[in-house]
This record gives C-alpha cells, sequence and structure tokens, in this order.
C-alpha cells in the first residue's frame, strides 16, 4: 500500500515513500507542506525512496502536488532521492498549473489559419484521388474476375442507389422544373415572350438544374448512409479485422458503392430531366394554355442531345466525387458511436459543397467552348 512519512533532518524536511505506488493503491494526497515546513522551521525538501517498490503515473501525479506545494511554501524542492526515471517523468511536466494552457483559434495569426485550412482541403482532395484510384483498380480487378467482392453487397447498394432513389429524386425534380416555369411565364408575360418558357425549363433543368438537384438528393440520402455505415464497420473494429485477413478494402468496401452510384447516378439524372419537363409541362399549360404537344415540340427544338450527354457526364463526376468523399470521411472517422453521426453530417456537407464546386468547373469549361 502506498504510504509516505515526514521527517526533520539537519533542516531539511524529508519526505520517506513506500509501499506500492501504483493505480490499484489507495490514492495519496500531497502533505499540506506550508503547515509541515512551518512547523519543522525547514527550508527544504528532499526525499527517501529506499523502501518505495512497484509505482507508476500515481507517484508522478504525488510529486508533482509535493512540488507545486512546496513552490507555495517557498522550499527548496529536491528531487535527488527519487529514481531516475521518475524524475524525468516529473520533468515533462510543467512548473505551474495553467502553464500550458492550450492556444484558441483566435490567438492564431490568419495566414496560419487559412494555410491550416488549404493543407486539410487539399490533403482531402488528395485522398478522394487516392481511392478513385484503388476504385478503379479494383474495377478492372472485377472486369477480369479478381475482384473480392460480394453480389449481394453490389445488388444492395445498387437498389439503394437507383429504384429507392428515384421517387425522392422525382418529387425534387418535378417541383423544379414547375418553379422554372411558374417563374418563367411570370417574368416574360410582361414582354409577351411565354412561348419562351418551354425552352427556359428544358435547356435548365437539361444542363444544370435536374443534374447538380440530382446530385445533391444523392449527397444527403446516399453519401451520407456510406459514410455512416463505414464509419460504424470501423468503430466496431471490422474494418481492421478486413485489413488483417488481408482483403483489399478497396474491393470489399469502396467498390460496390462508388460503382452503383456511377451506374445508377446518370440514369437518375436523365429521368430527372423527363420529370422536371413534366413539372414545367403541368404549370405551363394551366398558366398559359398552349396545348402538351406544343409545350413539348418547343422543348425538344430548344434542348439537342449534346445536351443529355454533357448532363450524363456531369452526373458521372458527381457519382465518383460523392462515392470517393463519403469513403474516406467514413474511413477516416473516430472509433466511437458519436463519430458515426459526425461522418455522416461531415460526408453531407463536403459532398454538397464539392458538387457545387465542380458544377461550377464544368460550366466554365461549357462556356469556354461555347464562346
Amino acid at each position: 500500500m502506498a504510504a509516505w512519512r515526514f521527517r526533520q533532518e539537519a533542516g531539511t524536511g524529508v519526505i520517506e515513500l513506500s509501499g506500492n505506488w501504483t493505480a490499484r493503491a489507495n490514492e495519496t494526497r500531497a502533505p499540506e507542506l506550508t503547515r509541515l515546513c512551518r512547523k519543522a522551521a525547514v527550508h527544504g525538501l528532499a526525499f527517501d525512496a529506499s523502501r518505495l517498490g512497484q509505482w507508476d503515473t500515481l507517484l508522478v501525479a504525488f510529486l508533482w502536488e509535493v512540488k507545486q506545494a512546496a513552490a507555495a511554501a517557498g522550499v527548496t524542492f529536491d528531487d535527488a532521492g527519487l529514481p531516475g526515471s521518475a524524475r524525468s517523468l516529473l520533468d515533462l511536466l510543467p512548473e505551474h498549473r495553467g502553464d500550458h494552457k492550450p492556444r484558441g483559434l483566435h490567438a492564431r495569426p490568419p495566414l496560419a489559419w487559412i494555410g491550416g485550412k488549404a493543407i486539410r482541403v487539399l490533403a482531402g482532395v488528395g485522398d478522394n484521388v487516392q481511392l478513385a484510384a484503388a476504385v478503379t483498380a479494383a474495377f478492372g480487378r472485377l472486369i477480369l474476375g479478381r475482384a473480392r467482392i460480394r453480389l449481394a453487397d453490389l445488388a444492395v447498394d445498387l437498389l439503394n442507389a437507383g429504384p429507392r432513389a428515384l421517387a425522392v429524386t422525382g418529387v425534387v425534380n418535378f417541383l423544379v422544373g414547375a418553379i422554372l416555369a411558374y417563374i418563367g411565364a411570370a417574368e416574360l408575360r410582361p414582354f409577351g415572350a411565354q412561348s419562351y418558357v418551354p425552352s427556359l425549363v428544358g435547356v435548365g433543368s437539361v444542363r444544370e438544374i435536374s443534374s447538380v438537384m440530382t446530385a445533391i438528393v444523392m449527397a444527403g440520402r446516399t453519401g451520407g448512409a456510406y459514410a455512416a455505415r463505414i464509419a460504424s464497420m470501423r468503430g466496431n473494429d471490422e474494418v481492421a479485422a478486413l485489413e488483417t485477413l488481408g482483403i483489399p478494402l478497396g474491393d470489399f468496401l469502396l467498390l460496390p458503392p462508388v460503382a452503383s452510384l456511377c451506374l445508377m447516378l446518370p440514369i437518375l439524372y436523365l429521368l430527372g430531366c423527363f420529370i422536371a419537363i413534366l413539372g414545367g409541362l403541368a404549370v405551363f399549360t394551366l398558366a398559359v394554355g398552349l396545348s402538351a404537344a406544343e409545350y413539348l415540340r418547343q422543348t425538344l427544338q430548344a434542348v439537342p442531345l449534346s445536351d443529355f450527354a454533357f448532363g450524363a457526364v456531369k452526373s458521372l463526376a458527381f457519382a465518383v466525387l460523392i462515392g470517393t468523399t463519403s469513403c474516406r470521411i467514413g474511413l477516416r472517422a473516430r472509433s466511437s458511436a458519436a463519430a458515426v453521426g459526425e461522418a455522416a453530417t461531415r460526408a453531407v456537407v463536403a459532398n454538397i459543397v464539392g458538387i457545387i464546386a465542380l458544377d461550377a468547373i464544368f460550366a466554365a469549361i461549357a462556356g469556354a467552348f461555347a464562346f
């Protein structure tokens, strides 16, 4: 059992340490040195560890409290009688309480804060590229029949990323098409240009709105689910078990979700375009009174097939972004229950920001070729 005793030798107070100072022992508080030193009229404090048994951090914590009390009492602290390893650990602790307070973000220089954020963003982009390369290699092994993948997992991911997501993406695209038609009819009516509403709805939906809205819905619905699933597996040590067994994570964890998104998101985009056009048709025929045949004729004249191809390519890029970002955040999650929700939230936010940024890049490319 941990114990200590105070004695006086030639004007110096000596603390005798005895017993085993381990975490299992009873907690031992530091002595009231101010009272002891004043009563004994000592000006220094030393230690006698000849009867000390086993010890761990309990002893170091005790010695640090004694050191603080000695400093407060104005007594010299002499640690020569302590074990060398205990002195080394004691030297690592601060001299006074509160010496090493964490610096807040407000104390950091602005350039350092901006640089840290930029480095983290670039590191995330690099991780996404690395995961995309791993998925590409896994897809090549799948074509050659060498990928270690369960077809049941791929089928479930295809079902979640395709048929089960059609209802919500369809409703969103229908409402977006209806909103475009309503706003277009209201703004173009004073100029007598209501006949251009079908072109507005068709071009806006096919080139931009349908691909972006479908990708955002999938980022919130499917990307967050992927990140939460992988984070949960990491918390249950399933990812570590796969690595221990030598199963490539690119085949088993990354390929099914990314491949399912790459296959289904362009299809959902094409269906979303037609649904958005139908939403505009429903509002336009009620607001303007033109026939549905005339609306569809003007839409087909305004939207070439190349716009559908361009939107499908964008949807494929969005699918790769959502899949790799969600899997990366899930793999980097901490091993705790709270980390599952944090991973899902981070994945949704990162995917939405990435989709908008990637769409801006595609818009710049399209504008450069147009001009």
